[in-house]
């Protein structure tokens, strides 16, 4: 197995075990559209497997940050639709990850009255709105029980609206402290109800979402990522055996649906926690280890051939080298990120990379 063979993902074949890392990117503008960079930006890196786009609210409360892209009005899924014909156009599949923020966010950055989170409580430290201002972290509403019918059911429209434009399918986030991931951690979690208080019950919001996705739009075209002990946005989980549990219960719900995918974040992909996971889940495995430190070319190549992980999510090397396979196949060199440029802006830093010369 070679990171450069083909491979399927659901039921799609792809041209190579490399995948593009959902990464926050925020060209959106105020209104969440995304217009045509956003859709060069990927059709650029459409020799990458599989593209996972940046997080996508599924409404306006779960909007995390300004220039974030959405997928609730009718021009938000017109753009998006011109993003999946571009990727298309270039012989790519692309996925779109829909992501409530959950308590990461602030009703001056929704417009909404309220933020919510499992339970009342609230980050420590700032947020930036969209005029630069930072502004504290406010206290979410704690949703109610017969409340959480209206956010599954957000992701499930969000979901047919990706399909409808021409996604080849969606990846729910579970990870990095958004809202489905709070519901996982009793640092986030502290509910009395059936959705907290025992790993197996945190774990309910989050197979109940899937179960209803996959309802709406086939199992084959959702995947789910997962950041199981990844300390985040007040997010706080250690490799301990109420973790290991939590996520045991969540994968193994999650696994009887036959999703196309389990993406994982996590620091080292070869251990128990992260391979017991896997078995549990038995279907096509993705890993990402290059959350606080890059992954390279190497390290992509020895995951797949040794058969940690079936694909690997790629975060910065893809957004510096839009023709990253070809780079990594003739072991040339890399560009640089620019960090200064990854959040927000125009094209510098975005679509203006350069390709190896011919």
């Amino acid at each position: 197995m070679s990171l450069f063979s083909p491979t399927t993902v659901g039921e799609i074949g792809v041209r190579n075990r490399v995948s593009l890392a959902p990464m926050t990117r925020l060209r959106a503008g105020a209104d969440g559209v995304p217009g045509p960079i956003v859709a060069k930006y990927y059709a650029q890196r459409a020799g990458i497997g599989l593209l996972v786009t940046e997080g996508v609210f599924p409404s306006d409360e779960s909007r995390a940050y300004p220039g974030q892209p959405g997928i609730v009005t009718d021009a938000q899924a017109a753009g998006w639709a011109k993003v999946a014909d571009a990727v298309h156009a270039e012989g790519g599949t692309v996925f779109m990850q829909l992501m409530n923020g959950g308590r990461v966010t602030h009703p001056e950055i929704t417009g909404t009255d309220r933020i919510v989170a499992p339970s009342a409580i609230a980050i420590e430290g700032d947020t930036r709105l969209a005029d630069g201002t930072k502004v504290a972290y406010a206290v979410p509403h704690a949703l109610e029980t017969a409340e959480l019918a209206t956010v599954r059911d957000e992701f499930v429209a969000a979901a047919r609206k990706a399909v409808d434009a021409g996604f080849d399918g969606v990846e729910l986030h579970g990870a990095n402290g958004y809202l489905l991931h709070e519901f996982l951690s009793p640092a986030s979690n502290q509910r009395t109800d059936e959705y907290g208080g025992s790993p197996a019950a945190r774990a309910r919001f989050v197979i109940e979402v899937a179960q209803a996705v996959v309802a709406e739009v086939g199992a084959t075209r959702v995947g789910i990522r997962i950041s199981p002990a990844h300390n985040i946005q007040d997010v706080w989980e250690t490799d301990d055996a109420e973790t290991r549990a939590t996520y045991e219960a969540l994968v193994s719900g999650l696994a009887p649906l036959g999703l196309a995918y389990l993406s994982v974040l996590h620091a080292d992909p070869a251990g128990d926690l992260i391979q017991n996971l896997r078995r549990t889940f038995g279907g096509t495995f993705i890993i990402n280890s290059g959350f606080s430190s890059v992954t390279t070319r190497d390290e992509a190549v020895s995951v797949v051939e040794n058969n940690i992980a079936d694909l690997v999510a790629v975060g910065r090397p893809a957004i510096a080298n839009p023709d990253l396979v070809t780079r990594w196949e003739k072991g040339a060199d890399e560009n640089e990120v620019d960090q200064a440029s990854v959040y927000g802006g125009d094209e510098r830093g975005y679509t203006d990379y350069p390709f190896l010369q011919a």
